[in-house]
């Protein structure tokens, strides 16, 4: 069994750069989850009889790559549930997009409606029925010949946000079929990858910083080049 790369660790909480196409949490597919993976890694490394507790504490959608924090007492699951939904942690992105932005930066605010049978969400100027409030910031971090590279920072959590919003400023994420983008990745992935998460320590109460690198690609090279 091939473990995923650990970021961090500790009795508390535990965080994995997501490969893409993994499931962070078992589906109706059945294919062996990311969570599922973590609890045999701590099963195996601590020896660990009976279950192992693991408490998934965000998602990230399958063909993205980046940052996942696991819990790994309820204790800490319950402190971290708090702080993302008080939004006192900060995520960024980074997504690579062949059309330029009409701003170097910019603050993107839509109201989605997600199509569970779809599977995805639809963005819109103004409030409507079942809408939810969608906010981000963007800054062009570079170009090469034919993509700009972007960093997001996610300023709310709504299914499909960025790939959504992206997708309805013009420029949808390299890969992304579902939201516009002509051609799919070979891996079955889009460009889209889970920088950085910061994040107040559930026990320690220090900051706690966490960086992934996104996955082995041309454009990947290029983009962390640019970001120094």
């Amino acid at each position: 069994m091939e473990y995923p790369d650990i970021l961090y660790e500790d009795n508390h909480l535990i965080a994995v750069n997501k490969r893409v196409s993994d499931l962070v949490q078992g589906d109706r597919t059945g294919d062996i989850s990311l969570d599922h993976l973590v609890r045999s890694y701590i099963k195996e490394k601590y020896h660990k009889p009976g279950n192992v507790f693991l408490g998934v504490i965000h998602r990230l959608d399958r063909p993205v790559s980046g940052v996942v924090l696991f819990a790994r007492t309820g204790k800490a699951l319950a402190r971290m549930n708090d702080q993302f939904r008080d939004r006192r942690t900060v995520k960024k992105y980074w997504a690579v997009v062949r059309e330029q932005p009409p701003e170097e930066e910019g603050h993107l605010v839509h109201y989605l409606v997600r199509n569970r049978k779809m599977n995805k969400s639809f963005a819109y100027t103004k409030e409507v029925k079942d809408s939810k409030k969608a906010e981000l910031l963007y800054r062009t971090v570079g170009r090469s010949h034919n993509y700009w590279f972007l960093e997001v920072t996610l300023l709310t959590g709504r299914h499909h946000q960025i790939r959504a919003q992206l997708a309805a400023l013009g420029c949808p994420i390299r890969g992304d079929l579902k939201y516009g983008y002509p051609r799919s990745d070979p891996d079955g992935g889009i460009h889209l990858h889970a920088r950085e998460l910061v994040f107040t320590h559930p026990v320690k109460k220090e900051e706690v910083r966490l960086v992934a690198d996104p996955p082995a690609d041309v454009l990947w090279e290029v983009f962390l080049s640019l970001a120094g």
